[in-house]
């Protein structure tokens, strides 16, 4: 098995990449959806979310209201890190889960937003950075999802830097680019990524 991280900014293009290395095989582990699953209605980690910050931020059917959760912690250094250690021991025991009922000669990529900010490099054998020049993701962000550029500025200086993610990789994918050149450019670290695999699987290319 090769262990992927797959980390980019806001805006990059990290879930395109993640839906190609699906196309091509890989094992995909969302931290992002399993984020969501956790604190699901009726989970332990909704009711841990709950004791934490209040009723105030659940939504009238019952679910986690999300933006009015973010407004709450992204304003307050101490309560996002409070809403961390809730739900990330649950998103990691889940991964592992997922990870651990994957084929012994899988690709899994671990979509991972914030592997760089977490410094969480280390738990992979690979990682890949998706990257692209500040004013593309600024343009993805504000045409593509209907941010405000304030709002777009204001997400990714939340993020690790460019620099550091870069520092961190393995491979890096360049994004500013069309569409059809980054499927070509996925397919080529996919190749890599099954010769990694093979390798460490002990096995060699049909």
């Amino acid at each position: 098995m090769l262990k992927v991280g797959l980390t980019g900014g806001i805006g990059a293009g990290k879930s395109e990449v993640s839906r190609l290395l699906v196309e091509c095989g890989a094992v995909l582990v969302d931290a992002d959806r399993i984020a969501r699953e956790v604190v699901a209605p009726g989970t332990p980690g909704l009711a841990a979310v709950v004791d934490a910050f209040g009723t105030d931020i659940l939504a009238p059917d019952g679910s986690l209201d999300r933006p009015r959760l973010g407004s709450v912690v992204f304003a307050d250094p101490a309560k996002l890190a409070l809403l961390n250690s809730i739900v990330h021991p649950l998103v990691g025991a889940r991964s592992r889960e997922l990870e651990a009922a994957a084929p012994e000669d899988a690709v899994v990529v671990h979509d991972v937003p914030l592997l760089t900010e977490n410094a969480l490099g280390p738990l992979y054998d690979v990682v890949v950075v998706v990257d692209a020049a500040p004013e593309t993701q600024l343009d993805r962000l504000v045409r593509l999802r209907g941010m405000t550029e304030q709002d777009a500025h204001a997400r990714m200086a939340a993020q690790a830097t460019r620099e550091k993610r870069r520092e961190i990789a393995d491979i890096v994918i360049d994004n500013d680019v069309p569409l059809a050149e980054l499927h070509r450019r996925v397919k080529d670290v996919w190749a890599d990524l099954t010769r990694r695999a093979q390798a460490a699987h002990g096995t060699s290319p049909e």
